[in-house]
């Protein structure tokens, strides 16, 4: 995910850094219309934090994803992977 819109909000595309393009980056979005990006690394990793401030332009774990990964893009959005 590279940028998004909120339905319902006049707020301009959300986009969170370098995270957009890392394979351990999961966006969580709240029942009030927020939208977070999650480092999954933080999970094993106490080094990086689960919420970083954005926008993220360095990160020593970033690791780019492939267009066809479809990490980091909400389920039921275009993109998103199949549960297993």
């Amino acid at each position: 995910m590279t940028a998004s819109t909120i339905p319902g909000r006049d707020t301009g595309p959300v986009t969170f850094g370098l995270c957009d393009s890392c394979v351990h980056q999961r966006i969580v979005r709240n029942t009030r219309g927020s939208v977070f990006s999650l480092c999954e690394r933080s999970r094993t990793d106490p080094a990086f934090p689960r919420y970083p401030r954005m926008p993220v332009l360095a990160c020593r774990g970033h690791e780019p994803r492939s267009e066809a990964d479809g990490a980091g893009v909400a389920p039921g959005e275009p993109g998103a992977r199949a549960s297993a």
